[in-house]
C-alpha cells in the first residue's frame, strides 16, 4: 500500500493523520456521506510543487456536493481557501516528491437520520505517496459481474463515498479473477469505465471513449486526454461503447488521477495490439506527462504553484 505523510487537513487546521478522525455517529460513517478528489501534487523541472487543475478538482467537490444535497460546505469554503489549506498541507509534510492528495467534505453531523441538508460538514485532505493503481506497461482487465449503478439511483458524475461499494464489489471480482482491474457495464450492456478510471479505446485512427451519458465519472483527467487529443490532431468521438468493441480495437488504455494513462494489453483473454503500447497511447501519455509536470505551455493553465 502507498505511504501515507504523516500531516493532515482536518476541520480548521494541521493535525497528525491518526488524530483527524470522525466519530462513528457521524452521516459519513453511518452512511458513507462524503463527497471526495484525489489531485496529483508533481515536482517542476526547476523543484516547485505543482497542483493539477486545482480549479476543476474544486468545482468537482462542489458539484458532487450539490448533487447529493450537502449545502453547509460550499457557503464557508471558497477556492482560494481550499488552495490556501493545501499548500498548507503540502509545506507542513515537507514534500519534496510526486504526490497524490484525498480530499474529502465529510458530513460529520451525528445521528442526523438519512438527510443531507442544513446539517454539519467537515473537509479533510491527506497526502500519499503517487503510486499508480494500475500496471503501466500494461494492465489486463475484466468485464464485471456487477453493473454500473445507474445516474437515476446513485450518479457517477457525483464523486461519493458510500457508492464506491459499487466498484469494490467490482475490481474485488476481478482480482480474484488474476485481473488488474474491472471494466463496468451499463445497464444497457454499454462500457462505462473501471472501477476508478475512465477508458479510451482507438479504432482507425479516431479516439473513442463514452459518453457522459453512460453512468461514468467525468473524470477531470478524461477531460485532459480529450483536449490533448484535440490539440494533437487526433480526432474523437464520444459515443455509446460496445464490449466487443474493445476485442477488436486497435489500442485501449485507461487515464485518471491514480492511473495516469495505461496501457490496457488485454480484454477477458483477448490481447490487445499484441500486448504492446500502441503509437496513439504512447503520444498521449508522453504529452500528458509534460502537461501534468508544468512543461506544456499550451496548457500551464493546469497547473498552479503551491507556496
Amino acid at each position: 500500500m502507498a505511504r501515507v505523510y504523516p500531516q493532515a487537513w482536518f476541520g480548521d487546521g494541521i493535525a497528525p493523520v491518526g488524530e483527524a478522525a470522525l466519530s462513528i455517529t457521524s452521516a459519513a460513517v453511518l452512511y458513507g456521506l462524503s463527497v471526495y478528489t484525489v489531485l496529483p501534487v508533481t515536482v517542476s523541472p526547476d523543484g516547485a510543487l505543482l497542483g493539477f487543475r486545482l480549479a476543476d478538482h474544486y468545482r468537482r467537490l462542489v458539484n458532487s456536493e450539490r448533487i447529493i444535497g450537502i449545502d453547509t460546505w460550499e457557503p464557508a469554503w471558497s477556492e482560494q481557501r481550499f488552495e490556501a489549506a493545501l499548500a498548507e498541507v503540502v509545506r507542513v509534510n515537507e514534500v519534496t516528491e510526486d504526490v497524490f492528495v484525498r480530499v474529502s467534505v465529510h458530513v460529520d453531523a451525528q445521528l442526523p437520520g438519512t438527510r443531507s441538508r442544513g446539517i454539519s460538514t467537515c473537509l479533510s485532505m491527506f497526502v500519499y505517496e503517487a503510486e499508480p493503481i494500475l500496471p503501466l506497461d500494461g494492465a489486463r482487465l475484466k468485464t464485471s459481474v456487477w453493473r454500473r449503478i445507474p445516474d437515476y439511483a446513485i450518479p457517477s458524475r457525483a464523486k461519493v463515498n458510500g457508492a464506491y461499494v459499487n466498484s469494490v464489489l467490482a475490481k474485488q471480482d476481478a482480482i480474484d479473477s488474476g485481473y488488474d482491474d474491472c471494466i463496468f457495464l451499463d445497464a444497457a450492456g454499454h462500457v462505462c469505465e473501471l472501477s476508478a478510471a475512465n477508458i479510451f479505446i482507438v479504432r482507425g485512427g479516431v479516439l473513442v471513449t463514452p459518453s457522459t451519458a453512460q453512468d461514468l465519472l467525468e473524470g477531470i483527467n478524461r477531460s485532459t486526454v480529450l483536449a490533448i487529443a484535440e490539440s494533437m490532431g487526433i480526432p474523437v468521438h464520444e459515443r455509446e461503447v460496445d464490449l466487443t468493441e474493445l476485442y477488436i480495437a486497435d489500442e485501449v488504455f485507461a487515464c485518471g488521477t491514480s492511473t495516469y494513462v495505461a496501457p490496457v494489453t488485454e480484454v477477458d483473454a483477448r490481447v490487445v495490439n499484441g500486448s504492446r503500447v500502441g503509437p496513439v497511447t504512447a503520444r498521449i501519455r508522453e504529452r500528458y506527462e509534460a502537461v501534468l509536470r508544468g512543461r506544456d505551455e499550451e496548457f500551464a493553465q493546469f497547473t498552479t504553484r503551491l507556496g
